[in-house]
């Protein structure tokens, strides 16, 4: 299966999109910083005290989801996933050439068993 031009035009793009908006977010932080910077002179000059500021003064982002328990929901589903996978190639036909392919959903659900595991041993419980 062959690409042609408009896939690398596709992909060209997407990358040019992702670098602009890195551009684009950094020299929003950058204006930010010399406004401050200049406040913060002038307000020298006029000899009134100066606050502490953060070096970065966008408000902190407060996480809107558990992250300690993030790993359980993406366990579940890639459990459940290669098992399901691994039982319906194991399923087929004796005569059907897939049925030599129910190991191939094997990491996948080993990446979810793996997940499951790391979210209860890692999950607070009173000793």
């Amino acid at each position: 299966m062959g690409h042609s031009i408009g896939d690398g035009i596709i992909v060209v793009a997407l990358a040019g999109a992702f670098v602009g908006y890195f551009y684009l977010k950094h020299r929003e932080r950058q204006r930010r910083l010399e406004l401050i910077h200049q406040e913060r002179l002038v307000a020298m000059d006029k000899g009134i005290p100066l606050p502490e500021i953060p070096v970065d003064p966008a408000p902190p982002k407060s996480p809107s989801f558990d992250e300690q328990r993030f790993p359980v929901f993406p366990g579940i589903i890639l459990t459940t996933f290669g098992g399901g996978a691994m039982l319906a190639f194991a399923l087929l036909p004796a005569d059907n050439e897939a049925q030599t392919f129910w190991p191939f959903p094997l990491p996948f659900a080993l990446m979810g068993l793996g997940m499951l595991l790391y979210s209860y041993l890692t999950a607070d419980r009173p000793r």
